[in-house]
């Protein structure tokens, strides 16, 4: 009864679920780790102190930048260089734009540091003006920003000195020295200027993926959906076997006639008469 197993057709659809079974398990476990590793890093990160309240270190002992090392405070030394705006950024849900002056470090890099955020827009509002000489900076330790970033807008068209990403990938082709993958948001002790013009402190946004985010539980979503394809394709190969089995038994029982005999007769073409022959020569 399943001699048909042996055909050619047969032999693909069995090499295709031996080979689909484990692949969807295969991905199915890999999602399922991958959620399991979120889970661990948010349980981890509940655990451990606020970054902000933790020590200062130097900057180049806490990069890269990941969710462990990100808000946490770190040290710089150097001279304020070259100063961007950052435009289209809201802070307690007024518009305004941020500060960024880039620190040259005794190292060449310069590391980019926001001094604080100030309403309206740039050129309207009176900048205070940057510390001269050597300093030295302690601040938030943040990721460089990428399109996906929460606050960053277009990044065409700006006017010089305004920029709209903080990225080392942005920042470098505007000066003419390195520019270290990461930046620091100076706390209300950093901040300079009084007054109106006074700057406020931009927070240390969370880590991204440090947490039970969406990506998280889509992690989670696709672990079933991968469980789920390799159930459906085992339903699939099954009802197929069933249905050719129920097939050859048919024939076999003679319940269902032969090929030759099921086809209609095919109509032999009507002899055309000789006499319309020679009229139509």
């Amino acid at each position: 009864m399943y001699r048909f197993l042996l055909t050619p057709r047969w032999w693909g659809i069995n090499l295709f679920v031996v080979l689909a079974i484990p692949f969807c398990v295969f991905m199915g476990t890999w999602q399922l780790g991958r959620f399991e590793d979120r889970v661990h890093t948010h349980e981890a990160a509940e655990k451990q102190p606020a970054p902000g309240t933790r020590a200062a270190e130097p900057l180049d002992e806490l990069l890269p930048v990941d969710t462990e090392t990100s808000g946490r405070p770190a040290t710089a030394t150097g001279r304020y260089a070259d100063r961007f705006l950052v435009p289209g950024r809201e802070l307690d849900d007024r518009k305004g734009f941020y500060v960024l002056d880039m620190l040259r470090t005794d190292s060449g890099k310069a590391l980019p540091v926001v001094r604080g955020w100030l309403p309206g827009k740039p050129g309207q509002t009176r900048v205070p003006p940057t510390p001269s000489g050597r300093v030295t900076v302690t601040g938030d330790l943040q990721a460089s920003e990428n399109a996906g970033t929460a606050g960053v807008g277009a990044t065409g068209g700006l006017p010089d000195g305004q920029v709209g990403m903080i990225s080392a990938a942005s920042l470098v082709n505007l000066v003419p020295y390195d520019v270290y993958d990461a930046w620091v948001t100076l706390p209300a002790s950093g901040a300079n200027g009084s007054g109106a013009t006074a700057l406020r402190p931009v927070p240390a946004a969370a880590p991204e993926g440090g947490g039970l985010d969406l990506k998280a539980f889509q992690n989670l979503g696709y672990t079933g959906e991968w469980f789920v394809f390799a159930g459906f394709v085992v339903f699939m190969w099954f009802r197929l076997l069933r249905r050719e089995a129920e097939a050859a038994r048919d024939v076999r029982l003679g319940l269902v006639p032969d090929a030759a005999a099921a086809s209609p007769p095919v109509p032999e073409a009507e002899a055309v008469p000789e006499a319309e022959v020679r009229s139509g020569a």
